[in-house]
């Protein structure tokens, strides 16, 4: 087996776009679920509005990068309005029916042929990320040491996911110990009794949905910035990747989103390195390369099963901030 090039896929997921935007999506999570206790199974829908709201915005409208982030912000605020307004009355499983539903209602509308000249259909989006690349302080050349090497355009979106990401920590920090935090988890464990002392519940929900709603749009947009914008990528099992990263770091936490994401993907790049490699040696049997590199989801879900079991407030969680589950 290839020990080095297990070694170099397994390390280079430690710093890679797609892990960053896992990372701000989870966090997004974190305020609807960790903090609030919205059951939403649709954040893929939320990646997907900010991805295509920037794609589109510098297509067909031209705006500058700047421009299109900001109309990703709008879009994701938008959609959590929408989504919100009529749906945040329901509770438990009946709000996650609808948001899964949502996420695919909105996965339906980008592939479909009436929007092609928008979206590109199931072919997607590409081209959107020139002006971005325009601005790029780096001069041509490669970029980071050991198993972490770049381009100039690769090392800028790294550069801006990480600089996006770390100001998301902070504000989601400074909202969770605030005020404004200790309502919103006061509505996590006995919304009737927040209610009771005269706060607006349904008011801190959508302001917390669209809060997160912004962080899981912004990872969108990291998550479609290296290449392309695609429908095909944001289908349900984003979703549940996406819950299991914030699952494995701890769901009522800043820093847990992050430390489930980077453990999800190093995880999913050593096992899908590891096990086709096995596979050739005929270590695992009948299995062949493409389907032990399949072997990997179930491992990593019989990992999650084990966590939610025994340690279900997650690696760095607090388990009494976890009593709204029981």
């Amino acid at each position: 087996m290839d020990w080095n090039s297990i070694y170099i896929n397994t390390a280079q997921a430690l710093f890679n776009p797609v892990t960053i935007a896992f990372a701000l999506a989870a966090l997004g999570l974190a305020i609807h679920f960790g903090f609030v206790g919205l059951l939403n199974f649709g954040i893929a829908g939320f990646m997907a509005v900010g991805g295509y709201g920037y794609a589109i915005s510098a297509l067909s409208f031209g705006f500058p990068w700047w421009a299109s982030m900001l109309t990703a912000i709008a879009a994701s605020i938008l959609f959590a309005l929408v989504l919100g307004l009529p749906t945040l009355q329901l509770r438990g499983d009946y709000l996650a029916i609808v948001t899964i539903a949502s996420a695919e209602i909105v996965r339906l509308l980008l592939v479909s042929q009436a929007f092609n000249s928008v979206t590109g259909s199931a072919d997607g989006l590409t081209g959107f990320a020139d002006d971005f690349r325009s601005v790029n302080p780096f001069p041509e050349g490669d970029y980071g040491f050991g198993p972490w090497s770049y381009t100039e355009n690769q090392f800028w979106i790294l550069i801006v996911g990480l600089i996006i990401l770390i100001l998301s920590l902070f504000v989601v920090w400074r909202l969770v110990n605030s005020p404004w935090g200790r309502v919103i988890k006061g509505i996590r464990e006995d919304e009737d009794a927040v209610r009771a002392l005269g706060k607006n519940v349904f008011g801190y929900k959508l302001q917390a949905l669209m809060v997160g709603g912004v962080i899981a749009g912004l990872g969108g947009v990291i998550y479609v910035l290296p290449s392309s914008a695609n429908p095909m990528t944001f289908i349900t099992s984003l979703t549940f990747f996406v819950w299991t990263a914030l699952l494995l770091g701890g769901a009522a936490t800043v820093f847990g989103p992050l430390l489930g994401a980077l453990i999800f993907w190093v995880l999913q790049a050593f096992l899908g390195s590891l096990l086709p490699a096995l596979a050739e040696v005929g270590a695992l049997g009948a299995f062949s390369s493409s389907q032990a590199g399949a072997l990997r989801f179930v491992i990593i879900g019989i990992l999650l099963i084990l966590i939610v079991v025994f340690r279900p407030q997650g690696l760095v969680g607090d388990k009494r901030e976890l009593t709204f589950v029981r």
